[in-house]
Parts: C-alpha cells; sequence; structure tokens
C-alpha cells in the first residue's frame, strides 16, 4: 500500500513509482524482477468488482421474471435493459474526461451511492405492485449515467493498485466470474421464493458494500507519465479522441465489436433470458448464467498464467468460443447441454477481456487513460442497446431461436474480422508502463530513457 507520509490518501494525478514495481527504469523487460498483485487495497477493489458484478448478474433475472410477471413481453424486457445502456454508451466518454480530471476514487462512490438509491426506488415499486415499463425504464437510465461516471476510472485504478497488470486483470475477471456463477442462482432463488423486488434489494445491497470498500481504499498515486490537466473540457475531450484514433489496432477493434453488440451481445441478452424463462423457468436460466459464471472462472484462471506475445490474437482465437452459447439456445437443446456450451462460452470471452483490457492499459500513457478507456467502452458498447431494442421486433419476424442461431454465426464472423486486421493481430505485448515521448507516442517506461528503445507496436501518431 502506498500512501502519503501523513498517511492520507494521495491526491490523483501526483506522479510517482508504480507500485510494486522496484525496479529501475532502463533496466530490459527480460530482467524485471517478479511483480505482485496483491496488498490490502488491491483486494478493497477486488472485493468492490466482485460485488458490483453479483448485483449486475442478478439484474436481468429480476427484470426477465418481474416484467414477463405484469404481462409485459421480449420487448420490454429489450427496452429495460436498453434504457440503461444508452445512456452509459452516450456519456461514458465525458467521464472519462471527468475522470482524468477528478478524484476517480470519488467519482466512483458517488456512483455506487446514486445507483444504491435508483435500485431502492425499483424495489419499492416491485414490491408494490406498480410496475410501469416507463419508471423501470427512467431508473436504468440514472444506474446508465452513474454507471458512465464510474466506468472510466477503472481503467487507470487497475494499474495503479498492482504492477503486474495480467495478473491483476485476471483476478479481478475471477472475481467477476465467480460473482457471475452466484448472482442469477441467487436472483433465481429470490423471485422464486421471494419476488423479483427482493433481487433489487439485494442488487441495492451490492452497491452500498461497493461503496464502502472504495471508501476504505487508499488509492496510491498516480503511474509515471501522468501529467496534470489545465487545458478546458473541450481541449481533453479533443485530445483523448486524438489519442484513440491514432492507434488502428485499438478503433479497429471498437469498429468490428459495434458489429458484435448489434448482432450478437445485444440480442443474446435479452433473448436468452425470455427464452430461457418461459421454457425451463428462473431456475434454470440462474444456474445457464452460473455455468456461464464458471466458465469465466475457467477463462480468468487461464489469463493469470498464460502470457501471450500477441494478446489481441490470443484473445480473438478465445473468442471463437461464445459462439456455441447463442447458437445452443438457437437450436432447442436443453439445460444441460446449454449450460455445458455457457461453460466454454465463458471461458472464450473472459481470456478475450483480459488480453483486450491489459494490452489498453499497458499500450496507452496513464494521463489519457481514463479518457482511452471511455472511447474504447463508448465505443465498444454504443451499438448494444440498438441490438437489444431489436431483439424482440427481430424475434417476432423471424423467431427467437433463428436470431440467437444468427447471432452464433455472426459471433466467428466478428472472430475472423478481428485476425483479418494486422495491426490488431500483430500487436506485440508491453508490460511495463508507458509514458509520453515527445512526438506524443506512447513509449514503455523501461526503455523511454534509451534513444533506441522499442516503440508501441500498432501505435502511429495522429494522422
Amino acid at each position: 500500500m502506498t500512501t502519503t507520509s501523513s498517511g492520507r490518501e494521495p491526491q490523483d494525478g501526483v506522479p510517482c513509482e508504480r507500485p510494486g514495481s522496484g525496479r529501475a527504469r532502463g533496466g530490459p523487460l527480460d530482467e524485471r524482477p517478479s511483480r505482485s498483485v496483491w496488498s490490502r487495497d488491491f483486494a478493497l477493489f477486488f472485493v468492490a468488482r466482485a460485488l458490483a458484478r453479483l448485483g449486475e448478474t442478478m439484474l436481468p433475472v429480476a427484470l426477465a421474471a418481474g416484467l414477463l410477471r405484469y404481462g409485459y413481453g421480449v420487448g420490454a424486457v429489450g427496452l429495460a435493459m436498453a434504457a440503461s445502456a444508452a445512456p452509459f454508451a452516450a456519456l461514458v466518454v465525458f467521464g472519462g474526461v471527468i475522470a482524468d480530471r477528478f478524484s476517480t476514487r470519488r467519482l466512483m462512490i458517488g456512483a455506487d451511492l446514486v445507483r444504491l438509491v435508483a435500485q431502492s426506488i425499483a424495489a419499492a415499486l416491485f414490491f408494490a405492485g406498480h410496475v410501469v415499463l416507463w419508471q423501470v425504464c427512467v431508473i436504468g437510465a440514472v444506474n446508465g449515467v452513474a454507471g458512465a461516471v464510474f466506468q472510466p476510472g477503472v481503467a487507470s485504478t487497475v494499474p495503479r493498485l498492482a504492477a503486474d497488470i495480467q495478473g491483476a486483470n485476471g483476478a479481478i475477471r475471477i472475481a467477476e466470474s465467480a460473482a457471475q456463477l452466484a448472482g442469477p442462482a441467487l436472483a433465481g432463488l429470490l423471485v422464486a421464493f421471494a419476488s423479483a423486488g427482493g433481487v433489487f434489494v439485494a442488487h441495492a445491497g451490492t452497491y452500498a458494500l461497493s461503496a464502502l470498500c472504495l471508501l476504505l481504499l487508499r488509492l496510491p498515486p498516480a503511474a509515471p507519465g501522468s501529467r496534470p490537466h489545465s487545458a478546458g473540457f473541450t481541449a481533453d475531450l479533443a485530445e483523448g479522441w486524438r489519442e484513440f484514433r491514432s492507434r488502428t489496432w485499438l478503433w479497429g477493434v471498437i469498429v468490428i465489436w459495434c458489429v458484435y453488440m448489434i448482432s450478437v451481445w445485444g440480442p443474446t441478452v435479452p433473448l436468452v433470458a425470455t427464452e430461457v424463462v418461459r421454457a425451463h423457468g428462473p431456475r434454470a436460466y440462474g444456474l445457464i448464467n452460473s455455468a456461464l459464471g464458471a466458465g469465466t472462472v475457467v477463462g480468468g484462471l487461464v489469463a493469470l498464467r498464460l502470457r501471450p506475445r500477441r494478446m489481441l490474437r490470443a484473445g480473438s482465437f478465445a473468442l471463437l468460443a461464445f459462439a456455441c452459447f447463442p447458437a445452443s439456445v438457437g437450436a432447442g437443446f436443453g439445460v444441460a447441454a446449454i449450460s455445458g456450451c455457457a461453460v466454454i462460452a465463458g471461458a472464450g470471452i473472459s481470456l478475450w477481456g483480459v488480453m483486450w483490457a491489459t494490452s489498453v492499459q499497458t499500450q496507452v500513457a496513464p494521463d489519457v487513460l481514463n479518457r482511452i478507456h471511455a472511447y474504447d467502452v463508448a465505443g465498444s458498447l454504443a451499438m448494444m442497446p440498438v441490438g437489444q431494442a431489436l431483439a424482440g421486433p427481430a424475434a417476432a419476424a423471424l423467431g427467437a431461436h433463428n436470431v440467437l442461431l444468427v447471432a452464433g454465426v455472426m459471433s466467428l464472423v466478428v472472430c475472423v474480422a478481428l485476425l483479418s486486421v494486422p495491426a490488431i493481430r500483430d500487436l506485440v505485448r508491453v508490460d511495463g508502463p508507458v509514458s509520453r515521448s515527445p512526438n506524443s507516442t506512447p513509449v514503455p517506461r523501461e526503455h523511454a530513457a534509451g534513444p533506441s528503445g522499442p516503440r508501441e507496436t500498432g501505435a502511429r501518431p495522429p494522422a
């Protein structure tokens, strides 16, 4: 744990040596000492992320079971999910600028408290039996805005708490996956033995505990390469965009991911929820989502050990496994078979997630990381509410099972597209923190002082 001499949390944006690095700047990559992941503060952040994920995985069960009980259909479930995703995707870029200018920890605590209040109101509505779709959508929109403020700070917090960034991402992925393993099953039990309102109470509780963990956390100073932000809000926003578009591998993945959100993830979430609940009940849906969570635990464990030189290439191959999940539901398989496919799919998407998060966090300078991550998240999720909103009409026109089969095929197409872009498949990993060179191209900190030090592979100066 790194603190100031007075024991208080240092202010964001103060340069210091990375926690746990213990190495001279200029030492070659192959001479780095072993790097640690765990500390008191990382453990608190680890718990906070696990709790937040626990609530998120419970929510689809509550929305699907609760709205269906009150006479709403597939389209309503999709709209309720899109109501949260749309403002999140629209505002997260601005949240990235705010996170680069202010204390990320305080922003995340505030966002958790807002969502605590919003989910408490949702619980009251479901307990009272007064469930109106537009009210549920408004509550979802509030959660989306709060999430847009919260999410950008996650990217810069991980490198500040652990020197082994991939190991930290793998550990967090395991925590989130364990939560996904427990969350849907717990939600299914609450729906079956209590009501959907009970799920919303539990969801609100996860935000309260997450805020408490973040309150106890002492965030170390920013990693080397951070700079104070004296420019205006608009200038910071524009700088983030320039940094984003200068990296072909980064915007290339996001463009392809937009297709993935529309054709795969967007329709898969609401259609799998409604189809499984209708055919097998909420407990079966909880079991299948728990299987998906078990698979992501496996993927996180693999990510702790696997250190590929070309991370995005390895992640793209792993992502191929996700195709079997929507396809198995679309093909009408039984609960056992769908659960098996969910395990495989979860392992694949988990490994991709660790490879991608680590690539972004290690290839981008700390002073723009929150904004880059915000553009990453916004681009990745921009089309998800479109896919969710279109899930109902598409299912009505083509049949839900056919839409899910198409989603399985498109998942394979997306992976092929990722592997077909040289800047994506050939990006070479950078393990150390990066800083800005005079021409604004990020350079690994270990080699920043050397004139012949290797530059960031795949990154180009702005056009």
